[in-house]
């Protein structure tokens, strides 16, 4: 079962990595951390995109910055 939700939540991100490239800076990343500790709570697809938003929105950030 492992395995299923490892392999969707490959494919989910390599989909929204190859749809949006230019507004995907920063998401991997964070999806892969938020995804694993989702993972680890029960609920993995929602740490993943909750993950994806918060390193999109530090990407940004570090990008106004300098």
């Amino acid at each position: 079962m492992t395995y299923r939700i490892a392999l969707a939540s490959a494919l989910a991100i390599g989909a929204l990595v190859l749809g949006a490239p230019a507004e995907a800076k920063g998401c991997l990343k964070g999806a892969v951390v938020g995804g694993i500790a989702g993972h680890m709570a029960g609920h993995g697809k929602m740490g993943a995109a909750a993950g994806c938003a918060v390193g999109h929105h530090r990407a940004n950030k570090k990008d106004k910055q300098g």
